[in-house]
């Protein structure tokens, strides 16, 4: 999803929502062969909420489960977020890939946990860490199919 810092609140009440470039072609081909989770720090919104957002965008049947720091009780990039999250799908981490946008919070938390990290770096941005730590890095969602399946083919 498209963020709006200009919007506060549950983004199932903002006034516009969008989804990313290229993710529904990106998810309709993930979920074919993926349990597909979203994972968010959203603290506004817990899972109905999340729903509502993402029905608005029509993203919402591409995901298995939505789990928010509200249910989780803990926030990325606490180990303890991502442990919760592989409690409630019964995975181990290393079967798990996290994608994110936010290097420290989504890449570096998800690492830490145990889990495969691929960076979704719309913007180009140079890595923050001297020693990246992702596995993979997108920069449109279009490639996030290859980059999952490189993963898999790899790990």
């Amino acid at each position: 999803m498209r963020v709006f810092p200009q919007y506060q609140g549950p983004m199932a009440y903002w006034p516009r929502v969008e989804a990313m470039p290229g993710v529904h072609e990106a998810l309709s081909v993930l979920r074919l062969h993926y349990c597909l989770i979203l994972a968010t720090n959203a603290a506004d919104s817990g899972e109905a909420l999340v729903r509502v957002a993402l029905r608005r965008v029509g993203l919402e049947p591409y995901f298995h489960a939505v789990l928010t720091m509200r249910e989780l009780g803990a926030r990325k990039p606490d180990s303890a977020f991502f442990e919760a999250v592989l409690h409630r799908i019964g995975c181990p981490a290393q079967e798990v890939a996290m994608i994110g946008d936010d290097y420290r919070v989504d890449v570096v938390g998800a690492k830490r946990a145990g889990l495969q990290a691929i960076w979704f770096n719309p913007k180009a941005l140079s890595c923050p860490l001297t020693s990246p730590v992702h596995d993979a890095e997108v920069r449109a969602m279009a490639e996030l199919p290859a980059a999952v399946e490189e993963l898999h083919t790899v790990g």
